[in-house]
């Protein structure tokens, strides 16, 4: 496939090119950077736990799809009178 680019200049540049990174200006600016990855640290942290439940207690919370640990957490919230 180099046989196309026989007319190419070897030394060409593409000034569409990304600029050089490994320069002092250019470390400088990605150290400055604040670093953000991931979801943002909550107020108020969930604590992991286990508890058992019943198979047909545990089905039915499943049934209703993503997020059904949330839900069975408003369900004890409300149980509790909180």
């Amino acid at each position: 496939m180099t046989e196309n680019n026989s007319f190419m200049d070897p030394n060409w540049v593409d000034p569409d090119d990304a600029p050089d990174l490994s320069t002092p200006e250019w470390q400088e600016k990605l150290m400055a950077a604040p670093v953000k990855r991931g979801r943002p640290v909550s107020d108020s942290p969930k604590i992991s736990t286990t508890i058992r439940l019943d198979p047909d207690v545990l089905a039915q919370l499943r049934a209703g799809g993503k997020g059904w640990q949330t839900r069975a957490n408003e369900i004890l919230r409300k149980g509790m009178g909180l």
